[in-house]
């Protein structure tokens, strides 16, 4: 069986019984490196990485297959990939990159199948006289918009 099958099939089998974690990439290089990138409901822990590794390469044959293999948890840096992810940080702040190349900075209210719900905070001029205004507004987004979401991190 070719490796990126049997590792395929094995990570399947082990997020099956742990419904709380989900895949978010997988890669394989050349010289058949895996990188297993998850993420949880509640977070990933050390345990968790460890009891996919072991998941993956205990049920391996070695003599079949030399590789090296990573697990770790998508971090900050990583994007949003899907709503299951957005669903994890309602009420958190995203900077968005749209595919227009725009950039929208707001909190995640809401996440559906199709699209998110941000509140966003501005100033714009004020319609009459000097000065400008605070601006609060509610906009849906639908992910086919969205180019790159992370989490925003403020101090």
């Amino acid at each position: 069986m070719e490796i990126r099958t049997q590792v395929e099939q094995l990570l399947n089998d082990f997020l099956a019984e742990r419904e709380d974690l989900f895949l978010i990439d997988i890669k394989f290089s050349v010289t058949d490196h895996i990188r297993v990138i998850l993420d949880g409901d509640d977070g990933v822990t050390l345990q968790d990485c460890l009891d996919a590794s072991r998941a993956i390469e205990f049920n391996m044959d070695r003599d079949e297959h030399d590789f090296s293999m990573e697990v770790m948890s998508a971090g900050l840096s990583e994007p949003l990939a899907s709503p299951r992810q957005y669903r994890k940080n309602i009420g958190r702040s995203l900077e968005l990159l749209m595919n227009d190349s725009s950039e929208i900075e707001g909190e995640l209210i809401k996440v559906e199948e199709e699209s998110i719900t941000l509140v966003l905070k501005y100033r714009k001029p004020k319609d009459i006289g000097k000065g400008k205004m605070d601006v609060v507004e509610e906009r849906e987004i639908p992910y086919s918009d969205i180019k790159k979401a992370l989490v925003a991190i403020k101090f």
